[in-house]
């Protein structure tokens, strides 16, 4: 049995394929009913941001259980297996942990070192938790993670200066008008995304910041905070007719703005232009909005490339940032092997204990109750004799590679039941 990650990121694929992969809140419970009907696999948690959708599960056997994911993806995608699978990547048990607690840490993120990564890692094992497809293997695995993700950020300088994606998307915006003193902003939805973009944009110097939401009074808290205003959802056209800015990432699974009523809107505002920042995944505006004349569109491709021109300030900080994680799988694997390794030196003497007793049993009447006795220290004597050494050596190399491969070759050369 093995904890496995399979997954896909932003980079390892074309934008277009990537979004069908993200998983939205919506689609997460059908998806956690099929993986966990695949015998095996019998633990799961889903992880999909704006730069990654990523399945960790516990797997009884891996090949079969990568080809159950490979194939769940497909379904809740529409996409063939063919168009992702060249993509997908895959690592298990303590490349998987080193994996998870990379990303709890922010290295791999679009963001070098972002913050907002740490929450969504725990929140994607809260989703599972509640949906009760977690069990203790990856419950240990994603508080590890948060808690190396704690340390990196702690010890390390890889969260100074621009850290979240949504705070990226704000300076981004600056960058590319010089300035957003005086504009009037529209931020779609007020999740997330949206909070960490409409909070950044509090010190900007903005003129008026409109959030403009599904429901009003999720938005109402929010734009008290910023000073801001509520519009609803069915007012957005008429919002977009008088902002310069046009901020989004509400993490809906259709298109939020077509082409044609983004080309209707520039047409009622002629001599004023608009920028766009969508950093939805899937996206929340048709790309082909950027063809239309006034309009400026940046999405998550644009974010990558400008939050890698800030990125050098805090490479330097990687070495350490892995120095840290290495300890963390090193202490991580040390203690889930050593939990292994005590069920398994238990069964294996019960199992051996069983087999002296019966051999014992099976004297019956034929010698007397001092013989027997006699017998039965001398027999338990020498099967403690025997066991010392190799169960030391088992629980001296828990949390090694070797300690792995120790208890493996016990339990199936002994067909160990623990």
């Amino acid at each position: 049995m093995s904890v496995v990650v399979i997954g896909v990121n932003q980079r390892s694929i074309p934008i277009d394929d990537f979004e069908k992969l993200a998983i939205d809140d919506e689609r997460l419970p059908k998806l956690f009913d099929d993986l966990t009907a695949s015998e095996d696999i019998s633990e799961a948690v889903v992880l999909s941001t704006c730069n990654r959708t990523e399945i960790y599960i516990r797997a009884e056997r891996f090949h079969p259980a990568y080809g159950d994911v490979r194939d769940a993806l497909a379904r809740h995608s529409g996409l063939p297996t063919m168009a992702f699978t060249d993509h997908l990547y895959a690592h298990h048990d303590a490349d998987a942990a080193r994996h998870l607690f990379g990303v709890a840490s922010g290295l791999d993120s679009a963001v070098l070192g972002e913050t907002e990564i740490l929450g969504q890692v725990r929140t994607a094992y809260d989703k599972a938790h509640t949906a009760g497809v977690v069990g203790p293997s990856l419950a240990k695995l994603f508080s590890a993670s948060c808690t190396a993700g704690r340390k990196v950020r702690a010890s390390t300088g890889i969260a100074r200066n621009i850290t979240s994606v949504s705070r990226a998307a704000v300076a981004m915006a600056t960058h590319a008008l010089g300035t957003l003193d005086g504009k009037a902003i529209c931020v779609l939805g007020a999740g997330e995304m949206s909070e960490g973009m409409t909070v950044a944009l509090r010190d900007a110097g903005t003129r008026r910041i409109v959030i403009c939401n599904r429901t009003v009074e999720r938005a109402a808290g929010l734009a008290e905070r910023v000073g801001g205003d509520v519009a609803p959802l069915s007012e957005l056209a008429s919002v977009i007719e008088d902002v310069d800015v046009l901020l989004t990432g509400t993490g809906a699974n259709a298109l939020m703005i077509d082409h044609d009523t983004l080309q209707s809107i520039m047409t009622a505002r002629p001599k004023r232009k608009l920028l766009i920042v969508d950093i939805a995944v899937p996206r929340d505006v048709d790309p082909a909005a950027g063809e239309i004349p006034g309009v400026t569109l940046l999405d998550m491709e644009d974010l990558t490339e400008f939050a890698e021109a800030g990125r050098a300030e805090r490479r330097g900080e990687i070495d350490a940032v892995r120095s840290v994680i290495d300890d963390e799988v090193v202490r991580f694997m040390a203690v889930a092997t050593a939990e292994k390794v005590e069920p398994l030196a238990a069964a294996f003497r019960r199992d051996v204990e069983a087999l002296r007793t019966a051999e014992l049993a099976r004297i019956g009447n034929s010698v007397d109750e001092d013989t027997k006795a006699h017998i039965d220290a001398a027999t338990k004597a020498l099967l403690n004799k025997l066991l010392h050494r190799p169960m030391s050596q088992l629980r001296d190399s828990a949390g090694t590679a070797r300690g792995e491969r120790l208890a493996e070759a016990l339990q199936d050369l002994f067909d160990i039941d623990t």
